[in-house]
């Protein structure tokens, strides 16, 4: 999955664009784009994206704003795997999957990315995690914009990283270290089958908002974590190595950082059992 909007190959595949983009994030347009989507006055624009994005509308449904239609709960709901040891889809999107080289460096996109570089250098141990696996999940504007837990287990502290607001499509991506450039929050899961593993929410696209519903405290598998609130955005998972073993047609079809449609609460893979 490669595909980019016209406006993104606009604004980050011409130089004019890219002066332009330049100039929209340097102005601070978020803040009005913000308070104009939470307003009333944007109601008209749902049926044009919804036909847009192809999505169905409840014709019983009745959204005030277009951030109340945004965060929506997605009728019908995919099943979510439950059975522990299974690594369930936290989210709809479209999954890439990268190793985590010497260093806690990662290759994501055309952009290298260190582990405390995109943590904002709030330090974590960078050598626990080589040799682990990068998960990442690009959700589109048609997708459920909330997320899950992976796993029981205890959920730190939520550590939150003001930023610009690029795009998350792949020519973004390919153009600018995007995700050490946004707006972004992350937390450390200590979780039952996998270990320590961190889970980092990142907004995108002007208006992207990200609320986490809770934080230092016990939690389980399948239930919701939080949601993203009035664009398209990404979740990535860093496991430490020898934690997961993610399923073959998974791992086949992720090759090569190639993009694989996923769901939310799809068997991804399974955690590898550990020497005692």
């Amino acid at each position: 999955m490669t595909e980019n909007s016209a406006a993104v190959r606009f604004f980050y595949g011409t130089r004019f664009g890219r002066f332009l983009l330049k100039e929209v994030l340097a102005s601070r347009v978020d803040r009005l784009c913000v308070r104009f989507l939470c307003s009333r006055a944007s109601g008209f624009l749902i049926s044009g994206y919804a036909r847009r994005h192809g999505i169905s509308l409840d014709p019983k449904a009745k959204y005030a704003t277009f951030r109340d239609f945004f965060v929506r709960q997605k009728p019908g709901i995919s099943p979510i795997d439950l059975t522990p040891g299974h690594l369930a889809s936290p989210c709809d999107g479209w999954l890439s999957v990268y190793s985590i080289e010497s260093g806690g460096t990662f290759h994501i996109k055309g952009s290298d990315y260190r582990l405390n570089d995109f943590l904002n250098r709030q330090i974590i141990n960078e050598k626990s995690y080589e040799g682990g696996l990068c998960l990442v999940f690009r959700l589109c504007a048609s997708d459920y914009h909330h997320y899950c837990y992976i796993d029981d287990g205890y959920q730190g502290a939520n550590h939150y990283i003001p930023g610009q607001l690029h795009s998350v499509q792949p020519l973004a991506c390919e153009t600018y270290p995007v995700y050490t450039l946004n707006r972004r929050v992350w937390t450390l899961l200590t979780t039952e089958h996998f270990g320590p593993v961190i889970q980092t929410a990142i907004g995108a696209l002007i208006v992207g908002g990200i609320v986490n519903d809770r934080e230092n405290c016990r939690v389980r598998r399948g239930a919701e974590m939080g949601h993203f609130e009035l664009a398209g955005s990404t979740i990535v998972l860093l496991f430490q190595k020898g934690r997961l073993a993610l399923a073959p047609h998974i791992k086949g079809q992720t090759a090569g950082g190639r993009e694989l449609r996923v769901e939310q609460g799809m068997f991804l893979g399974k955690a590898e059992k550990r020497p005692l």
